[in-house]
C-alpha cells in the first residue's frame, strides 16, 4: 500500500522508524528489534538507510521481510550524497524486485574529504526525486524541517528549496524531530502560504537517555523548551526515569497534535520495541 493512500484516511496514523546494522555481526539482534515492532501492527514502518551505501541492502532486506511477512507498509529511505547515480538505479531495481513501493528520497550527509558533487551523482534531494519520479511508480516522500534546514540561509530559502522538492514529485513530507509543537504549526503555516500543500507526517523523538538529546542538539541545532529541559536536568542520569519521563513527554507532543488536526505521526524509535509499544499503548484509544 502506498504511504500517500494511508495519510489521506480519515485518521490519525501511527508509523514507526528502524535502522540497519551497520554489520553483519548485528544484523540479527536488529532484524529481531524490527521485526517486534513489526509485530506491534503500526500503519507503516521506515527503514533508513546506511551511511555511503554501506547497508543499503540490509535497508531493502529488512524492508522486505516487514512487508512479506507481517503484512506492514514499509518504507526505504534512500540517500544520494555518497552514492553514484548508477548505485541509486539499482537500489530503485531491487526495491522493485521485492515490491516495495515507498521510498523517502534524502540527499544525506556530504562526505567529508569528497569533491562534490562528481558528475555521476546528484547535487540535491530534488534531483533525486525526479529521477525516483521517472523511474517507476513509486510513492515519495521527503523530509522538511520545522526549524530551517542547517545549511539553508534562513528559512525563507529553505522553505523555497522544499517547494522544488515537491514540484520534483514529492508525495508528502516528513519532519525532523521537533520538541515545541508551536514551532510546527508556526512552519505549517508557512508551507501553505507557499503553496505547499503535501500531506505533512510529525517525525517525534521520545528521548530516552540524557546522552541521547545531548547528541541530538550538537548535530542539528533542535530548540528545547525550557519544560522539557528540566525534565532532562532532573532525570537525565536516571536511565529508567528518563525513559518514562521521555516517552511521557512525546506522547503528550502527539496528543496535542493530533487534537490540532495533525494527523500524520511518525515516531524515530531507534530499533526499540519497548518505546514503540509504550507510545502505541499511550495512545490506545486516541488511535484505535
Amino acid at each position: 500500500m502506498k504511504i500517500i493512500d494511508i495519510l489521506r484516511l480519515d485518521r490519525p496514523t501511527l508509523s514507526f522508524e528502524v535502522f540497519p546494522p551497520k554489520t553483519m555481526d548485528n544484523y540479527a539482534s536488529v532484524e529481531k528489534a524490527t521485526t517486534e515492532i513489526a509485530g506491534l501492527k503500526p500503519d507503516y514502518m521506515s527503514i533508513t538507510y546506511g551511511a555511503g551505501g554501506g547497508t543499503s541492502d540490509h535497508t531493502v532486506n529488512i524492508a522486505a521481510n516487514i512487508l512479506e511477512t507481517y503484512g506492514v507498509p514499509v518504507v526505504a529511505h534512500l540517500t544520494c550524497a555518497s552514492s553514484t547515480k548508477n548505485k541509486v538505479q539499482g537500489v530503485l531495481r531491487q526495491l522493485k524486485e521485492r515490491h516495495i513501493e515507498n521510498v523517502l528520497a534524502l540527499r544525506g550527509d556530504i562526505p567529508e574529504n569528497a569533491d562534490f558533487p562528481l558528475p555521476n551523482q546528484y547535487k540535491y534531494a530534488s534531483e533525486l526525486v525526479a529521477e525516483i519520479r521517472e523511474s517507476g511508480d513509486f510513492c515519495i516522500g521527503g523530509a522538511c524541517y520545522p526549524e530551517g534546514h542547517v545549511e539553508a540561509a534562513n528559512q525563507k530559502e529553505d522553505i523555497l528549496n522544499l517547494k522544488k522538492k515537491v514540484e520534483a514529485g514529492c508525495d508528502y513530507l516528513v519532519t525532523q524531530m521537533f520538541f515545541d509543537n508551536n514551532i510546527l504549526y508556526s512552519f505549517l503555516y508557512r508551507l501553505r502560504e507557499q503553496g505547499i500543500t503535501v500531506p505533512v507526517v510529525a517525525g517525534i523523538m521520545p528521548v530516552t537517555n540524557g546522552k541521547q538529546i545531548k547528541r541530538i542538539t550538537s548535530l542539528s541545532g533542535t530548540y528545547l523548551p525550557a519544560r522539557f529541559k528540566a525534565i532532562v536536568d532532573r532525570f537525565g542520569d536516571d536511565p529508567a526515569a528518563m525513559k518514562q519521563a521521555g516517552i511521557a513527554y512525546a506522547t503528550e507532543q502527539i496528543i496535542d497534535l493530533i487534537a490540532n488536526g495533525v494527523n500524520g505521526i511518525h515516531v524515530y524509535s531507534m530499533n526499540k520495541p519497548e518505546v514503540a509499544r509504550a507510545i502505541q499503548d499511550n495512545l490506545s484509544q486516541i488511535i484505535k
